[in-house]
């Protein structure tokens, strides 16, 4: 007997609703209905909590090849989830950007480092350009955490794919702009997250 014919059996013998029986188990009736249609299996922790409920052991629920590919899943997905809170936290950290002394300010024939607030320099254009960027990036860093802790991954994936792109662009532009401090953080978070964007992408979800 297969996990979504036990399962119904189990929620039938107690007369339980899918309604009642997601109640008692602390999700939602979506997901006993998808349990029970076998269009998915739960994590280990609802695996735990049916277990308990309904007094029987987690084998007589599953097979071990089935458990071992439900934990291998669930390891994968935690992964992931922590790349992509990582991923969003680089992306606020683009704050750095605006708020370190790491623009060239001419005082008296001095050279002072400034953070963006007090950098007169730059050209109102140049200006616009960089607040613009580092205000979208931190942003899309705070949607993107959003994202993952709500479990939106097509939302999720169209963040990603936009921060890496307008962090390209932004380090081509400091480049361009010869913003030679400035240019050193934005890479840095550019590599850091590309590597996270690595990692995500080898874990197979």
């Amino acid at each position: 007997m297969e996990f979504h014919e036990k399962l119904q059996e189990l929620r039938k013998s107690r007369n339980l609703t899918q309604e009642e029986l997601a109640e008692a188990l602390f999700v939602s009736r979506t997901a006993v209905s998808k349990w029970e249609s076998a269009r998915g299996y739960p994590s280990i922790d609802s695996l735990k909590e049916i277990s308990h409920y309904f007094s029987v052991t987690i084998d007589d629920l599953l097979s071990s090849d089935k458990l071992l590919s439900i934990a291998e899943r669930e390891n994968r997905e935690n992964i992931r989830n922590m790349c992509d809170l990582l991923f969003g936290v680089t992306d606020i950290l683009s704050c750095l950007l605006i708020f370190l002394p790491l623009y060239p300010n001419t005082i008296d024939d001095f050279v002072y480092s400034v953070n963006l607030f007090r950098y007169a320099k730059a050209t109102s254009f140049h200006r616009s350009v960089y607040w613009g960027a580092f205000l979208i990036l931190i942003i899309t860093g705070i949607l993107k955490i959003l994202m993952t802790k709500y479990e939106n991954r097509k939302k999720n994936w169209i963040l990603t794919a936009f921060s890496m792109i307008l962090s390209t662009l932004l380090v081509l532009f400091l480049a361009l702009a010869r913003e030679a401090y400035a240019i050193v953080v934005a890479f840095l978070l550019l590599v850091v997250k590309g590597i996270l964007l690595l990692k995500c992408m080898k874990t197979g979800v």
